[in-house]
């Protein structure tokens, strides 16, 4: 059962969808929850990407978080209970993905969860919590790169559950890169063929439900007054500035182009059309990276760093200022664009589809179950971090495993305690630590016979 909602899950699930399709002995069933319910934030999507429409659609709508979320933990109880699905599948940090993973969670029915392990800790950020919750629901996590699973592994969640795919935004960035052309000719209809610009999008609600922080941002954006900007409007983001009076200086601006919101292909078109593209997304920071384009975050922190530490993405916050002063230096610096294609892309080879469908085939074929384990002698895990000693030096992490069978390491630190995935082949060396967990009574027998070994 795939759940999807809004449209960023609709464009990342795409590639899950279409390597599902040609699995054999594989059936679908895809519940759109209502979250986002526009033509052009939703159906036009599936159109676009030519995916089979939703057997069902909730229809849950728009309202608050607590009546959202709400709504759809009823109706996702429903459909899990009535088709008793193998695995639940959803993509993201909406309130449709924690719905799913909660919803899931309480009737037992292993959860999945695309992008998992994304981390910006700022709990004033719905996103953030919902992520963080549908994480701990997944029986599999997909962490598109490592930095986002070792996230998942300095919260508990066990390496088995953890899976690194990459993100499937860079499978369908790629492969529309060369039909956009084709399907779109919002360049030539807008009038840009000839004209540098910037794309602008915000819809985030702790960006635009505050009027302070969205006149600024505005503000800003009718002083670049030399440049020419594109601004799709979100629907959210165009009541809100009804609702705060800004959206008549928007229009009466000649050098913005305000328009409604886009389909894929005409966005991605702007999008490897443009200089800049000014967002509060945190997709398009990831589509903006695929396509070799500089990136101005409207935010103080995010859950792609990664597009940061590279060079490529610049948070701003919402000071008009420093927004103005970065999108200067970046147009006057002729080799901005060469630099950033040159970077690898972390998140992922494009393949991450056919993986996460992959996966799920050979989770579904193991029978995996939420199971209670028992813990007879002690209760519950513990966590011990202990240092390689030379009985467990220059063994790799499945020889220790096999050693320990009841123990499981969960991290690894080398001699300068940068952390590292606990993968199979992994060489343990002197100097290094590691974080194993097991019930207490295997991991006082461990550290007995490392006492023994080392008075020995």
């Amino acid at each position: 059962m795939l759940i999807l909602g809004t449209r960023p899950e609709i464009i990342k699930m795409a590639p899950v969808i279409k390597a599902l399709q040609k699995k054999r002995d594989v059936n679908i069933l895809i519940i759109h929850s209502g979250q986002h319910y526009d033509f052009e934030m939703s159906q036009i999507l599936f159109d676009e990407l030519n995916l089979p429409s939703a057997d069902i659609n909730l229809k849950v709508g728009s309202g608050t978080h607590s009546t959202q979320t709400a709504k759809m933990l009823i109706h996702y109880e429903e459909v899990i209970t009535k088709y008793k699905p193998n695995l639940v599948l959803a993509e993201g940090d909406t309130n449709t993905v924690v719905a799913a993973g909660l919803a899931s969670i309480k009737l037992q029915v292993p959860f999945g969860h695309v992008e998992a392990g994304l981390r910006c800790y700022d709990r004033t950020m719905p996103e953030e919590i919902n992520r963080t919750l549908a994480d701990d629901c997944a029986e599999i996590c997909f962490a598109p790169n490592e930095w986002a699973a070792l996230n998942l592994l300095y919260e508990g969640i066990p390496p088995h559950k953890i899976f690194v795919t990459g993100n499937p935004i860079v499978d369908q960035c790629l492969l529309i890169k060369n039909k956009l052309n084709k399907q779109s000719n919002i360049i030539s209809k807008f009038g840009l063929n000839k004209k540098q610009f910037l794309l602008v999008t915000l819809h985030r609600s702790e960006t635009v439900d505050n009027k302070e922080k969205l006149e600024k941002i505005i503000n800003s954006f009718l002083k670049m007054e030399d440049l020419y900007i594109v601004f799709p409007l979100h629907p959210r983001t165009r009541k809100k500035l009804i609702q705060y009076d800004l959206l008549s200086n928007l229009q009466k601006a000649i050098h913005i182009k305000l328009t409604s919101p886009l389909g894929y292909f005409d966005f991605l078109n702007l999008l490897t059309h443009t200089k800049i593209v000014i967002t509060d997304s945190g997709g398009i920071q990831e589509e903006a990276f695929t396509y070799g384009k500089p990136c101005i975050t409207l935010r103080d922190n995010t859950e792609r760093p990664e597009t940061i530490w590279a060079g490529a993405n610049f948070l701003v916050g919402n000071n008009g200022y420093k927004i103005e002063q970065k999108v200067r230096t970046i147009l006057n610096d002729t080799g901005f664009e060469d630099r950033i294609k040159k970077i690898k892309n972390p998140f992922g080879d494009g393949l991450a589809g056919e993986k996460i469908a992959s996966i799920c085939i050979e989770q579904c074929k193991k029978n995996i179950s939420i199971i209670s384990p028992t813990y007879l002698q002690g209760g519950s895990i513990i966590y011990r971090i202990h240092q390689i000693s030379k009985s467990l030096e220059n063994i790799t992490v499945t020889k220790f495993e096999k050693k320990f069978p009841e123990l499981t390491i969960s991290l690894i630190y080398d001699n300068k305690g940068i952390p590292y995935l606990p993968k199979p082949k992994i060489i343990l060396k002197k100097d290094w630590k590691i974080r194993i967990f097991g019930d207490v009574y295997h991991i006082n027998n461990f550290e007995k016979q490392l006492n023994n070994q080392i008075e020995t």
